[in-house]
């Protein structure tokens, strides 16, 4: 089933993709939206509208806002980050230059608004509202990103605000988007909104306990990624405050230190996330998070089949098989 909706929407996005002059300012833009991925905020959206309304036609063009816009903050995330890679192909501007980049982002955040003059009327104030709204918050959130690597402390909450801003935003914009195509007042599709919120954070989590502990024939990225980077995560911020003084300092210099071989470095902070409880405390944090986003999912006004959808799509997702 959400082959079928990866197809709907793949042929709906390939009528709009043009490459108009300059050809140098357009090709960036055709060749980061085809690179590929698992178009999972599209998918949402026409997933939400067909809960709704038993056909998700409407609600394409909001979807592929929403992915214009994913794709543009990827576009300038890389940049920032001085990635080489995207989806193991060459970043925009590693194809082509850092100032490309900027410009072929700049034209997709255009084009992400225009996909919302299909919509008119009180459906096109509220869509570009809502979609605004969220725009500036996954800003926000990419700022704290940032941030976080040169402070001396980040609190829990902070690191929460962060995750969600960053990432479960743009998915509760996708559910909420696609519901309100449908024919659902804003008011009627809040769970939908808090359903992408709950389940977007519970991911976020997911991915910073599998970072340390995943497998890796699965979980696609180098394990320690983020002890390397030296980065605030939650099971870091979790260790910390569960540590005595001694192992807090450890954590504390450890997470200062860039040694030429990290292997060490990367079995003593996972031996300290178990000693802390820290990986179990964040597992749990996790089922909270999942079950709060199930619960979103019975106050859809949808039949109880559609609910269905929805939960097995949670359960997929977290075991990372989409």
């Amino acid at each position: 089933m959400l082959k079928y909706y990866q197809s709907a929407f793949l042929a709906f996005m390939k009528k709009q993709l043009s490459n108009p002059k300059p050809q140098s300012l357009y090709e960036p833009t055709s060749y980061i939206m085809e690179l590929g991925g698992k178009r999972i905020r599209p998918v949402l959206a026409l997933l939400a509208a067909d809960a709704v309304n038993d056909s998700f036609t409407e609600s394409l063009p909001a979807a592929l806002a929403v992915e214009v816009f994913h794709n543009f903050s990827l576009v300038h995330d890389d940049i920032m980050d001085e990635a080489p890679l995207r989806r193991g192909k060459d970043t925009v501007h590693q194809k082509w230059d850092v100032n490309t980049a900027i410009l072929s982002g700049d034209v997709m955040l255009v084009w992400a608004y225009e996909c919302l003059n299909a919509y008119s009327g009180d459906l096109f104030k509220e869509l570009t509202t809502l979609f605004s709204s969220t725009a500036r918050k996954v800003c926000e959130g990419q700022q704290y990103d940032m941030d976080f690597p040169t402070r001396s402390k980040v609190t829990q909450e902070e690191y929460l605000e962060m995750i969600r801003y960053k990432t479960a935003e743009l998915l509760g914009c996708s559910l909420q988007m696609g519901a309100m195509s449908g024919g659902v007042s804003r008011v009627a599709s809040q769970p939908f909104y808090d359903f992408g919120i709950d389940l977007g954070l519970a991911f976020q989590l997911q991915d910073d306990y599998l970072d340390s502990f995943g497998d890796p024939k699965t979980f696609g990225k180098q394990l320690g990624g983020d002890i390397i980077e030296n980065k605030k995560t939650m099971l870091f911020l979790l260790a910390l405050e569960r540590s005595n003084a001694e192992n807090k300092t450890i954590l504390e210099t450890l997470i200062k230190t860039t040694p030429a071989d990290p292997s060490q470095k990367i079995e003593q902070v996972k031996a300290l996330f178990i000693q802390t409880g820290a990986a179990d405390q964040i597992k749990q944090m996790i089922n909270k998070y999942i079950q709060k986003a199930l619960d979103q999912v019975d106050q859809f006004p949808v039949k109880d089949e559609k609910k269905e959808i929805f939960k097995t799509f949670s359960k997929e997702l977290m075991e990372r098989k989409l």
